[in-house]
């Protein structure tokens, strides 16, 4: 025991008690959006959007719950932390998948845009994951823990490079988004881009901005605190991009709403005017006949 440091298991302790934090966030938030979700989302058709939708939202329990139980856990053996990690990958690429095809319809869904965003987001995917599978190769010099394995609450240096790979991308998509608005839609006036502009900005740079607090705490934190926000990371991005969706279906049926209402509106003053202007006209052909 005495080559056991005890700081470590602190960090280690502060490490699980974060995961489990960040699982009841994401059960809070589902509490409170889930009639958002009926709302917006059951009534569509199961198409592409829709299915990364449910994988982005629904995958990070099971991920989560993967962690959680590890945080737990007292004694036996380690749970297998490969799983947890195939999980949270799946739930974070899907969670970028929405924000890929959120960028890609703020971008008039050209062609050109997506098959950009589709490549580079496989490029970052293979990146990503060749890091965080063959973690023996250290490409940033690791210090080495002195206690035993601990079921995937201790990852090597390279998670750092695997965040900041992920921090890049989402900076590009961050990036894409702000050209667009100021390049075309400066002098629009509409509250669907107000929507995609205003709100998902603010949920983008708070995704940016777990990604790259990971980056810090994989470099610099002592190895206690590696995976520290790991569920964070995945609940953010489960959390943030279905608001992201609920933002954007929201705003699209408001403004099919107050057109229809609109246009309804018009026929009615057009039906109520009529009778008016057949008068007008008959008196107008009367007069012309007595001339």
């Amino acid at each position: 025991m005495s080559s056991i440091s005890f700081s470590e298991v602190a960090d280690l302790q502060i490490s699980k008690y974060a995961n489990i934090g960040a699982f009841a966030i994401l059960i809070f938030d589902f509490s409170i959006t889930f009639q958002d979700e009926v709302k917006w989302t059951w009534s569509r058709p199961w198409d592409i959007t829709r299915v990364i939708f449910a994988i982005s939202r629904y995958l990070p329990f099971i991920g989560s719950g993967l962690t959680v139980y590890a945080a737990l856990r007292v004694s036996g053996p380690p749970p297998p932390s490969l799983a947890e990690n195939i999980i949270h990958i799946i739930g974070i690429v899907a969670a970028e998948g929405l924000l890929v095809i959120r960028t890609w319809a703020f971008w008039q869904k050209g062609k050109r845009v997506l098959i950009g965003l589709v490549v580079y987001g496989a490029v970052t995917i293979i990146a990503a994951v060749s890091m965080n599978v063959f973690p023996n190769h250290q490409l940033i010099s690791a210090d080495m823990s002195t206690l035993p394995k601990q079921g995937g609450f201790e990852s090597s240096r390279n998670a750092a490079l695997v965040y900041a790979i992920l921090a890049l991308f989402e900076c590009v998509i961050l990036a894409l988004t702000v050209f667009k608005k100021f390049s075309d839609y400066r002098q629009v006036k509409s509250s669907i881009i107000t929507t995609v502009y205003g709100g998902s900005m603010f949920y983008m740079l708070c995704i940016i901005t777990i990604t790259v607090t990971n980056v810090i705490i994989d470099a610099v934190f002592p190895l206690g605190y590696t995976n520290m926000f790991d569920t964070l990371q995945v609940v953010i991005h489960s959390v943030l991009s279905s608001r992201i969706m609920f933002h954007l279906r929201s705003s699209h049926d408001h403004n099919y709403e107050r057109h229809t209402s609109s246009m309804l509106m018009i026929s009615e003053v057009i039906q109520y005017e009529q009778p008016w202007q057949l008068q007008t006209d008959e008196r107008r052909s009367n007069a012309s006949s007595e001339v």
